[in-house]
């Protein structure tokens, strides 16, 4: 019996008042046979374009402040993703998340300081997948988090086929580079950070000098017949805010000073919830601001300088995105834009990211086929993980199907799968009515925000604490419970904080529900929820 025939059997058993399902069987069946048949010359290139601390402050979100032409353009053939979300807002944790589709939890990876391969499995990487499958696979830039989390060596030579580029001028990222008030001395360390290019260590950024060398590695596969996967990944608007001055000029400061109302911490925000942005505060043009430890406030002005640095950030790796744009063939290639997390720009009176709330935690996801060509742009609302990235992007390129971890074993067994789900039938316009959840989390070394250790950013060593956060359509739930760095264990019932917030009425995230009787019920069955998902 041939595999159409052997379909048609198994789909005249499928009861038909269940059409998502038999659709969702037959796209199955279709990807599959793709997969097969289709010559590695014919494939389409991929390329993954990641963004360090990067909210949805594009104009394509809706974001009036932004300046993000290209990004914008690009979007206008694609579908974006209103709702995705990062599983905990730390680079190192959220990166190898999205490269293994594997959750902090079972990559035991909260902090910098190990190494999936030799500290839990030898789990498969998103572009170690697409090597194995034919892919000439390369990396410019911030892709894996430097360091020990990948190695040491952005997991070469296992996810890419060649050493993975790092811009020289990378070294410089926390040097005292940054003119100071006079604009003639370069000697300080400051959080913002506009230049001139000529002023700087070999005279060139990190992030341009990454683009020279993507747009460098496309012209060199022009005439080969093996397909790639080019993963880009940007430095900014991560901190500090060092970027050309002119575009800082694009920014008048007058609005962003109400950008939020809020000034001081929320009353009923637990204190466990709050990050203390220890990064922010140790920058030179902020220490000896007087800025209290943890809650602050930072001064109206001191809030505005910031909000416009992080936009002229936005807008200095918008234009370098349009150059890498303009040199694809977007006819033949898969493009996924994305960023690792959120950043808060004076929420709750918060900055940075180190927390479990909206902003910190929702990115943009933009992705553009030719298999799905738009003119103009898609928004798609459903809720969307950055571990559905792994997934999706290996049925847009028609790989065979990655299998999905089994949840009734501990998932290290299987070395090839994700516990994300693939966004390929989202893309078809399939099961849009589907409800969807994410799970973030965020470690904590204490009840109460400390410098020592650093409550935004705890070594494994030093959790004692694990905030996980569920967010569904209308809710986000967020419990803080016991947490035993040991032996990666958890205790429901100690509990250091509960959050509820009510997005109908509050996408602020500004009213704690938590403790009212009269929503106690969705509370309970949000509770429970999350700890089903979490496991």
């Amino acid at each position: 019996m041939g595999i159409f025939q052997t379909a048609v059997a198994k789909v005249s058993r499928v009861d038909m008042s269940n059409i998502s399902a038999l659709l969702q069987l037959l796209l199955l069946l279709w990807t599959t046979l793709l997969a097969g048949t289709v010559s590695a010359s014919a494939r389409y290139n991929v390329v993954m374009v990641i963004f360090d601390d990067l909210r949805p402050a594009l104009g394509v979100y809706g974001d009036s402040l932004a300046r993000t032409p290209h990004l914008d353009a690009f979007a206008q053939g694609s579908s974006y993703f209103t709702r995705a979300y990062s599983q905990q807002a730390l680079c190192a944790p959220s990166r190898n998340s999205l490269l293994t589709g594997r959750r902090p939890d079972t990559l035991h990876l909260y902090d910098f300081y190990s190494y999936w391969r030799s500290f839990v499995g030898n789990f498969t990487t998103l572009p170690q997948y697409f090597k194995e499958h034919g892919y000439y696979t390369y990396s410019c830039g911030k892709v894996f988090h430097p360091g020990l989390s990948s190695n040491n060596s952005d997991d070469y030579p296992l996810s890419w086929s060649a050493p993975a580029f790092r811009p020289r001028t990378e070294q410089f990222m926390n040097s005292p580079v940054c003119p100071d008030h006079g604009g003639s001395v370069l000697r300080k360390n400051y959080l913002i950070c506009p230049v001139q290019l000529q002023t700087q260590p070999y005279k060139t950024l990190p992030d341009i000098e990454s683009v020279t060398e993507a747009l460098r590695f496309i012209d060199s596969r022009k005439r080969s017949r093996q397909p790639y996967f080019l993963a880009v990944g940007f430095h900014k608007p991560h901190i500090n805010f060092r970027f050309p001055r002119q575009f800082l000029g694009r920014f008048p400061l007058a609005p962003f000073y109400n950008y939020t109302e809020d000034a001081v911490k929320p009353p009923d925000m637990p204190d466990v919830a709050w990050n203390p942005y220890t990064d922010v505060r140790s920058r030179d043009d902020f220490k000896h601001k007087n800025i209290s430890f943890p809650y602050g406030p930072i001064s109206r002005q001191q809030a505005a300088q910031i909000r416009q640095a992080y936009y002229a950030s936005v807008a200095y790796v918008d234009d370098l995105f349009g150059k890498l744009m303009a040199r694809l063939d977007l006819e033949r290639t898969v493009v996924v834009v994305l960023g690792d997390h959120g950043w808060s720009l004076g929420e709750h009176a918060e900055w940075a990211k180190y927390s479990n709330f909206e902003v910190a935690l929702r990115v943009p996801l933009i992705i553009r086929s030719p298999e799905f060509p738009l003119t103009q742009p898609r928004p798609m609302h459903s809720i969307t993980e950055l571990l559905d990235v792994f997934p999706t992007l290996v049925d847009l390129a028609h790989l065979p199907p990655l299998p999905a971890c089994n949840r009734s074993s501990s998932g290290l067994e299987q070395l090839t799968c994700s516990e994300g789900k693939s966004l390929y039938p989202l893309l078809q316009g399939l099961g849009l009515a589907e409800e969807h959840v994410a799970i973030s989390q965020y470690p904590r070394p204490g009840m109460l925000p400390t410098k020592h250790p650093n409550s935004d950013k705890p070594k494994l060593r030093n959790i004692k604490i694990m905030g996980y956060s569920l967010r569904t359509n209308y809710y986000r739930y967020t419990l803080w419970v016991r947490f035993h760095a040991h032996n990666f264990s958890r205790d429901w019932h100690n509990v250091y904080g509960e959050e509820l917030y009510d997005h109908r009425l509050d996408s602020g995230e500004e009213f704690n529900l938590a403790a009212l009787p009269e929503f106690n019920a969705i509370r309970q069955h949000l509770r429970c929820r999350l700890i089903k998902a979490v496991g």
